[in-house]
């Protein structure tokens, strides 16, 4: 096995140890280990402090930089799909895991995997309602100053 994803994986046992998920990553660019995170939802009472995330982080405020492209993230489980997405929007070249999100789901840790079929569903049949409320007339564009800037 590959030592990074060894390394992601002594994270995530080390950090069931500490009361927290079995999830761990490491990110990497040119074969060299830039940061790695943990789950630590437990911690920060944070929804959004997945390791994946947490690593980006890391290397993003390190870097003072969004852009990830180059990098590779290897995690002890398969990326939620709010991590997926974060590492998109970062521009992450390579995600390598080892516990699919089915695995997970067996062992009790089922969101993902129920997610990830939300999301494959039209916008009105998902499990949470989403509602477009149009810009007023008269009120300014977000989206218009941004294409203008």
């Amino acid at each position: 096995m590959d030592q990074f994803m060894e390394r992601a994986i002594e994270l995530a046992g080390e950090n069931v140890k500490n009361g927290g998920q079995p999830f761990g990553a490491v990110l990497v660019k040119n074969n060299n280990l830039v940061s790695e995170g943990v789950n630590e939802l437990h911690k920060r009472f944070d929804v959004t402090a997945h390791a994946e995330i947490m690593a980006m982080r890391k290397a993003q405020k390190m870097m003072h930089t969004h852009f990830l492209s180059g990098y590779t993230m290897y995690a002890s489980g398969e990326p939620c799909p709010m991590c997926l997405t974060a590492m998109y929007f970062a521009g992450v070249d390579t995600v390598y895991y080892c516990a699919s999100v089915e695995e997970a789901a067996e062992a009790g840790l089922e969101k993902s995997k129920q997610i990830y079929a939300d999301l494959k569903k039209d916008r009105e049949e998902r499990d949470m309602e989403m509602v477009q409320i149009p810009l007023n007339d008269g009120k300014t564009n977000p989206l218009e100053l941004w294409k203008n800037r």
